[in-house]
Parts: structure tokens; sequence; C-alpha cells
């Protein structure tokens, strides 16, 4: 891969990862609209593990949190607030997990890997997007978040890992649905993807583990630069949310997934 590439493929995850236009449905996009090969998945998943580290960062206040809600779980510590955000966001990871697993061990991420499917998926979950976020009610806060919700949001989640549905988008849409403000919703969506990046970013770890010292190379540079451009996207998006409705994004959604029709 060439550092064009590189710098290319890290600036789309960046930025299309926190902005709910599905990262994984641009990625995919890149070698059709350029002369670049396909990256391959294992690329797709290093500049996720980038953009992980943008939300441990931009998020480190409610990462600590959820540390201490884990050793609290285990009896290191008595922090009851803190242990239930851990148990809900464990809870909503698990639906992501099986639906991930069953897709790597049946072979299907690769097939998915199309632009007809990115684009319908672009266009319904747009659709669904801007309808929850115009109808939704906005009076729920962080801290009011059940397990049922954690639990559907989750399995929102687990919709993301096709291309086009946006895992940030999903999460939103769902918890706007359940009627959680803009923020909040954003908030729960960022800390809900640190363990299901973790773990798509140990599976990766790997079968880089295995590969060309040039792959090793190009895996952590697109990390690296990821890292950047996702830091800066999520606080741009954070701000954005306090004054703003997300319809720009269901526009770009819809007409992005119509143009991909009509010309591919």
């Amino acid at each position: 891969m060439t550092w064009l590439q590189i710098l290319l493929i890290a600036v789309v995850q960046g930025i299309s990862e926190f902005l709910p236009i599905s990262s994984s449905g641009h990625l995919i996009l890149i070698p059709y609209l350029t002369d670049f090969p396909d990256q391959g998945p294992m690329i797709d998943v290093a500049v996720h593990v980038g953009s992980l580290l943008a939300i441990i960062i931009y998020f480190w206040r409610d990462f600590l949190g959820l540390a201490r809600g884990g050793f609290a779980t285990v009896g290191i510590g008595d922090d009851p607030q803190q242990r239930r955000l851990f148990l809900w966001v464990v809870a909503g990871t698990i639906p992501a997990v099986l639906f991930g697993l069953f897709l790597k061990l049946n072979g299907y991420l690769e097939s998915f890997r199309i632009t007809d499917l990115v684009a319908i998926n672009l266009i319904v979950y747009g659709v669904l997007l801007g309808v929850a976020d115009r109808w939704g009610r906005q009076e729920k806060s962080f801290e009011d978040l059940t397990l049922r919700d954690a639990i559907l949001v989750g399995i929102a989640q687990a919709a993301a890992l096709i291309p086009g549905t946006s895992r940030s988008g999903v999460t939103m849409t769902m918890a706007r649905f359940l009627g959680y403000k803009r923020v909040e919703a954003a908030r729960f969506s960022f800390l809900l993807a640190i363990p299901a990046v973790m773990g798509a970013g140990l599976l990766a770890a790997l079968d880089l583990a295995e590969a060309s010292e040039q792959l090793q190379l190009d895996a952590l540079l697109a990390g690296v630069f990821t890292f950047i451009s996702a830091f800066a996207t999520m606080a741009f998006l954070m701000n954005f949310l306090k004054k703003a409705s997300m319809m720009v994004f269901v526009v770009y959604r819809v007409g992005l997934g119509i143009a991909l029709l009509a010309f591919f």
C-alpha cells in the first residue's frame, strides 16, 4: 500500500466512524472510486482500533468509570453506579459479539463487500435515523439507561456489522427511538463501541501476527493516522449535536445510496 492510500483510508475512517454515515461502507467504496486495490478486512479493523483509541482518550472519565465498574463487579471496590454502567455495556456488547462470530466463522464478511448492499443500507438506515431523530422524544439522559435499553441498542449495534449500516448511526437511531437526547445517545453509542472494537482488534491481531511485515507496518500507520482524524471528528460531532439535528447526515446517506445504485 502507498502512503497516499493509507492516509486516504485513515481520514475516511476517522471521519465516517463517528459521523452516522457508515465507516465500513465508505472503506469498501475507496477501491471503486480510486485506482487503489481493496485494502482488505485486516486494514479495516486496524483503522477501527485507531478510532477506539480516540474514544478512550476523548471519554477518558467514562472509560475510567467503566474500569472501576469492572473491578467492582468482581468484588474489588464498591461503586454501584459504575458497576451498573459496566454491566449494561457488557449486555449491549453480547449481541454484536455473537453475530460477529457467526459471520466470521461462516465466511460471510467478505461477501458483504459489495456496493449494492452498502447503497441499500445507507438509504434504509438513513431514513430510520431521520425518523428517530425527528420524532424521537428527547427526555432521557445517560443516567436513565436501563438493562432493556442497553440490550436493544446492543442488538442494533449487531446489525452494523453489515456494511453501509453505520455502527454509530444505528445505535444512535435506536437510542433516539427509546427517547434519549442526541448527545446522550451519542455518548452511549461511543462507549458501547469500546468492547466491540476491542474484540475485533484482538481477532485482527491474531491474523496480523502471521501477516507480512509490510502489512503490519501499513496497519500500524493506518491506525495512527485514523486516531488523529477520529479524535477531531468526535469533538466536532459532540458539539454539533448540542445545537443541530442529524438531518444533514440523513440527506447525505440517502443521496450517496441513490448515487451508488445509479452508477454502480
